[in-house]
């Protein structure tokens, strides 16, 4: 069910701008605002569903087309979050696909440069 306060609904369909990648009919990729690397997409379905864990048909097939734009690059992550304490801040299912390059200094929560990354600002 699409909610007006739904930033990916208005998105998907057309009432609000983004850039599109890729449109399967079913799933968008789009660009997001805050790219954190170039390339970096979100996978979005059309479909509101609140995140990977409520419906997994929807789930599953936004899956499979970030796959699809992972299979195009060298090396990739591919991050979705479920609930505020794995850092979602969107309630609409989405999948960043984000391209890595050797040394490109992009830190996840649970890598060593972002263990270095914390200790440079705690101290």
């Amino acid at each position: 069910m699409a909610t007006q306060t739904c930033v990916f609904c208005a998105i998907a369909a057309g009432e609000a701008p983004a850039t599109v990648v890729r449109d399967w009919g079913d799933v968008l990729a789009i660009r997001p605002l805050g790219e954190v690397s170039d390339g970096h997409v979100l996978v979005i379905p059309r479909t509101h569903v609140a995140d990977a864990g409520v419906n997994p048909a929807v789930s599953g097939r936004t899956m499979t087309c970030a796959a699809e734009l992972m299979a195009e690059l060298n090396a990739a992550n591919i991050i979705t979050s479920k609930g505020p304490e794995a850092t979602q801040t969107v309630y609409h299912l989405h999948i960043h696909v984000v391209p890595r390059r050797a040394d490109d200094g992009l830190p996840l929560p649970w890598t060593p440069q972002h263990q270095a990354q914390d200790r440079c600002t705690t101290t």
